[in-house]
């Protein structure tokens, strides 16, 4: 009973800290902003500079490889933002939504080469492009633009369901769904969520759990873990009492 209750209290304070981290991450949008836009990466590609916010998206797209969306769940200041505002969103995500982002990836990534092609290839790499002395937003325009920013998001969010920003628009997300679904066909070591459902008893908190909206319950009896939208913040593994979800690497 005492290594039960201990193991309990390892799960809260987990989440305890990935909430920390996201917050964290929120409040320092002002330096790093810039780092993080697709928007940042069109306006340097337009001038055929590759900005740090590119330099960002290749990492984040070769560390999917092995922790996939990752970033989405611990780090991401956008995903921070709907996580806040999650109690006035209640609803999940029409699964046949997700596949919006796709659309709006191939549209960005089309743009993206049609600039780089117009300015003469890659000319320079930049990592602080945009930026005044590494802080990305330094004036009031800025501050009312990236307001409005976040509201669109929340608009998104509220409107499409729980973090409807990540699951229906987002581009980055789908570069690491790319990355994640080429580790998933060679099948090495990585970070994943596993489950015996023999043990599952059937109370529901995993999905109420979820800031994804997705129904772990049911990929739980379906014996099927493994989701593009899953964004490994364990969330599910930390609130199911019967401990029938785990977290940590493994192959295939």
């Amino acid at each position: 009973m005492a290594q039960e209750t201990l193991s309990q209290k390892s799960r809260f304070s987990r989440q305890t800290i990935r909430r920390a981290i996201l917050i964290v991450s929120f409040l320092l949008l002002p330096a790093t902003l810039f780092y993080i836009s697709p928007i940042v990466i069109l306006m340097g590609a337009a001038q055929g500079i590759a900005t740090g916010s590119l330099l960002l998206f290749t990492a984040l797209f070769v560390l999917s490889l092995g922790v996939s969306r990752v970033w989405c769940g611990w780090l991401c200041p956008m995903g921070a933002w709907q996580e806040i505002c999650s109690p006035v969103m209640k609803r999940r995500v029409d699964g046949r939504r997700d596949r919006v982002k796709y659309g709006v990836t191939v549209l960005w990534l089309s743009l993206l080469a049609y600039l780089f092609i117009g300015a003469g290839g890659i000319l320079a790499v930049d990592p602080f492009y945009g930026t005044v002395n590494g802080f990305s937003i330094t004036s009031l325009d800025t501050l009312m633009m990236v307001g409005f920013i976040f509201f669109m998001i929340f608009a998104v969010a509220f409107v499409m369901g729980r973090r409807g920003y990540c699951r229906v628009v987002c581009p980055t997300a789908v570069l690491m769904i790319v990355g994640r679904k080429i580790r998933n066909a060679v099948g090495w070591p990585a970070l994943r969520l596993a489950a015996d459902a023999g043990r599952c008893i059937d109370c529901g908190k995993c999905s109420k759990a979820c800031p994804m909206g997705l129904d772990v319950h049911g990929m739980v009896r379906e014996g099927r873990m493994e989701s593009a939208e899953c964004i490994l913040c364990a969330s599910c593994a930390d609130t199911c009492p019967e401990g029938v979800i785990t977290y940590g690497a493994g192959g295939r």
